[in-house]
């Protein structure tokens, strides 16, 4: 067990102070969710960021300059619509997997060009999508028609299904 030693920032403020505000940053933290893609022969897990609001999508992966193998970022639309990503402000390669409400790939996006403002569309409406490291999908062998599971893709937690224009 790793042990952090826990230095009183307060000065002379009692210990309980210092350790009670960490508490409090502990508990607001964001807890990391997974994702696991099921691809036939096997499953591959995945630490993600969930982007669910504007900013977040709007945001997603840009200026970032590392992704650990087994990390992405799942964008959440909150239902099944049209859409279209770019690599703008993004100095790292992705893959982008295009995902169903259902969470089946539907489409791939391989490679990905670093901070390309090309609009990466993948032909038909989605509820998400999850972009992972440059390369991963295809040494994975993840392909349209393979599953991810997460709780967005639940229909008892999903809302409305309907495709938006």
């Amino acid at each position: 067990m790793r042990l952090l030693k826990v230095r009183n920032v307060f000065g002379k403020a009692p210990a309980v102070m210092t350790a009670a505000l960490l508490i409090a940053s502990i508990a607001n933290a964001q807890i990391a969710e997974e994702v696991i893609i099921e691809d036939g022969e096997a499953a591959h897990r995945f630490d993600i960021e969930l982007a669910e609001t504007d900013e977040e999508i709007s945001t997603g992966l840009m200026n970032r300059t590392e992704l650990a193998t087994d990390t992405g970022m799942l964008f959440d639309f909150g239902t099944v619509r049209q859409t279209s990503m770019w690599m703008k402000d993004t100095p790292l390669p992705l893959d982008m997997l295009f995902l169903s409400a259902d969470g089946t790939v539907v489409a791939i996006a391989r490679n990905a060009v670093p901070q390309s403002e090309r609009r990466i569309d993948p032909g038909v409406p989605v509820r998400a999508v999850l972009e992972i490291n440059a390369g991963l999908s295809a040494s994975l062998g993840i392909k349209p028609g393979s599953k991810a599971r997460h709780p967005i893709f639940d229909p008892t937690n999903n809302g409305d299904e309907s495709v938006e224009p």
